[in-house]
């Protein structure tokens, strides 16, 4: 005997529905696998564009100055500007350091060999995003004046490679210059410049500059990050400080910046 046909009709609903339920499945699966390509293709595509616009060319347009601007100018003085090197032009790393600040594999911009209590030492250097642009550019502004608490023959070595035979870095000031307290050096910016309304300094470390917060243009510490635009980020500032009569005036509103010691 053969069953008749409405005995296997439920059969073939329930086998439809099944091959259905797979279909929506299957599909739902395609497209989430779709989409999870998508986003990994367009996050791909946005940390590239990233790269891309954090790394294009900058620069600072230099216009000619009007004769009133030129006027203006010619009535103030021209300003010192005193640069610190470790964490804020530079970083630098010694040979045999466990534990470095910049990522395994990282090619400095340039190495030093020194010799320090008869020990030769080689240190290897990363120069701050945009450091040669800043100091082609500031160098018209100011007086450059190199002030680091290192050892004279390390800090020495680091400013020729700055200056890169230019003559903008002629100026030197180094830790036997400095005056160690509260266990860290301090920078007297009165023997360099005794008209201090006319000389500032840029450091990452407020206690270099202690005794001076007036004269102080703040800086965050600097150590590999490839992104970083605090030195252009200035530009603007030390463009119009130039034309004051004393940097105090306008540095003296950015005490809230610095750090406590």
């Amino acid at each position: 005997m053969f069953a008749s046909d409405h005995q296997f009709f439920p059969l073939r609903i329930s086998y439809g529905r099944a091959m259905f339920q797979y279909l929506q499945l299957g599909l739902r699966g395609i497209t989430l696998f779709i989409a999870k390509i998508y986003h990994i293709i367009s996050f791909a595509i946005r940390r590239e564009t990233r790269v891309i616009y954090q790394h294009q060319a900058v620069r600072y347009d230099l216009y000619p100055l009007s004769p009133i601007t030129r006027h203006r100018l010619s009535l103030v003085k021209r300003k010192v500007m005193v640069l610190d090197l470790d964490e804020t032009l530079i970083h630098s790393h010694h040979e045999g350091v466990i534990r470095q600040t910049v990522k395994p594999g990282t090619p400095p911009d340039f190495s030093l060999r020194v010799v320090i209590d008869l020990h030769p030492v080689r240190f290897f250097v990363h120069k701050r995003p945009h450091v040669d642009y800043f100091l082609d550019i500031v160098n018209n502004w100011f007086e450059l004046v190199v002030f680091t608490a290192s050892m004279e023959i390390y800090g020495a070595a680091v400013s020729d490679k700055l200056d890169n035979k230019r003559g903008i870095l002629r100026r030197r000031y180094y830790r036997q210059h400095c005056t160690l307290e509260f266990g860290s050096y301090s920078k007297d910016l009165s023997a360099i410049c005794d008209d201090l309304s006319s000389v500032f300094i840029l450091d990452n470390s407020p206690g270099a500059y202690r005794g001076y917060p007036e004269n102080a243009v703040p800086i965050k510490s600097w150590f590999s990050d490839p992104t970083d635009t605090a030195l252009l980020n200035l530009l603007p500032m030390l463009d119009a400080l130039r034309f004051c009569q004393d940097v105090r005036s306008v540095l003296g509103r950015n005490l809230h910046l610095h750090r406590v010691w």
